[in-house]
């Protein structure tokens, strides 16, 4: 990630910062959107809930690919009744509210090549598109750590909050601040999921658990019931036509 250029005369605290916000605001340009119809995938688990926003279609038309069969997806109405998660925190890093709840679990990362994903020296950028996830435990959104997929991550300081913005190497799929934004940066055009990046993250996912969280897991998928199982949920990009500002 290479720092632009500035000015000789500028003294150092001053080329840092301007270094850090040049990166952040970039990121944000970059983002897809993470609201609308763009909110794709939820799992709740007994007393924990985990939501994440991927890709767009309907529930009778939405596959994880050309020539792919249909998605598992069911009308929320077989639900029940669902309530508000309320308020989605501050808006961190990368213009995104980071939940005010803990941290669902440590990133563990080897660099070791997981689920054929590899470690690798600089961030690809052939396939980069965004996911945006959400882990509720007893009704209240948990922190998806930033750092997931980056080796010896180093953060920088934003007025908003840190951001990773450097590592001895990245995963394809990988966060860069604590607002579950999961940045999919590879090189070749491929259709990554939901369990891959839980691996890379080193943290369970399942029919029954999300990191150290147990249960029976319900997951959503653009605002539907994922019926199937929650690691199969395919990270697919978001509408560029969403909003820039995130709701969960």
């Amino acid at each position: 990630m290479a720092k632009g250029k500035t000015a000789k005369n500028v003294p150092r605290p001053s080329r840092r910062s301007a270094t850090v916000e040049a990166r952040a605001a970039k990121r944000r340009r970059q983002q897809l959107g993470w609201t609308g119809g763009a909110v794709a995938a939820v799992a709740t688990v007994a007393a924990v809930g985990l939501i994440a926003g991927l890709g767009g279609g309907s529930a009778s038309q939405a596959s994880s690919g050309p020539g792919s069969p249909p998605l598992p997806l069911g009308p929320l109405s077989t639900l029940g009744a669902l309530s508000s998660p309320g308020s989605p925190g501050a808006t961190g890093s990368e213009g995104v509210p980071i939940p005010a709840g803990p941290v669902v679990a440590t990133p563990m990362t080897t660099g070791q090549t997981v689920d054929g994903i590899q470690c690798s020296a600089g961030e690809q950028v052939a396939f980069h598109i965004h996911a945006h996830l959400t882990i509720f435990v007893n009704g209240v959104a948990q922190q998806v750590p930033a750092a997931i997929g980056i080796a010896n991550p180093q953060a920088e300081a934003t007025p908003q909050g840190p951001f990773i913005g450097a590592g001895s190497c990245f995963y394809w799929l990988h966060t860069h601040a604590a607002d579950g934004i999961i940045h999919v940066e590879s090189p070749v055009t491929a259709t990554y999921h939901l369990g891959q990046f839980f691996d890379i993250w080193g943290t369970p996912l399942g029919p029954d658990q999300v990191g150290p969280a147990t249960g029976a897991v319900t997951a959503f998928y653009n605002g539907q019931h994922w019926t199937g199982d929650p690691r199969d949920i395919p990270l697919n990009a978001m509408p560029r036509s969403s909003s820039t500002s995130a709701r969960h």
